[in-house]
């Protein structure tokens, strides 16, 4: 994996972003289930890193899912995420990370048999996201 193009230490992200923010999206952490501000929301726009502010979704790939999380069939562009395997938990599976900072974002997860053209659901935590409307 290459190194991110936005390297700050954890210092200088503790004073850029919210104590929640910095649990997630540079700890790792999950938002509760259905909190999220991005769970339900139907409006247009693009999808923002909240840390770098880098495009990573468009509401044209968001989904409804009923997970918990905003959910989207693919990212803006191949390269806005990182993908990278998760053996915590005691489960294997793919997380998602912001390809210009490297925060994490959340999970991608294959073959649940969503309606989508890529037959998989980027799970991303809301509180990871900054939706810009169009």
């Amino acid at each position: 994996m290459s190194a991110p193009r936005v390297q700050l230490t954890d210092d200088e992200w503790r004073q850029k972003l919210t104590p929640e923010e910095f649990a997630v999206l540079r700890q790792a952490g999950t938002e509760p289930p259905f909190t999220g501000e991005y769970t339900d929301t139907k409006t247009e726009g693009v999808y923002e890193c909240r840390a770098c502010g880098a495009e990573l979704f468009r509401s044209s790939e968001k989904f409804e899912s009923h997970c918990g999380w905003p959910s989207f069939f693919d990212p803006a562009n191949s390269d806005a995420v990182i993908l990278r395997p998760d053996d915590s938990l005691g489960m294997r599976r793919t997380e998602v990370l912001c390809a210009n900072c490297h925060s994490h974002l959340g999970h991608v997860f294959e073959g649940e048999g969503y309606p989508t053209p890529t037959d998989q659901r980027y799970c991303i935590n809301s509180i990871c996201l900054k939706l810009v409307p169009s």
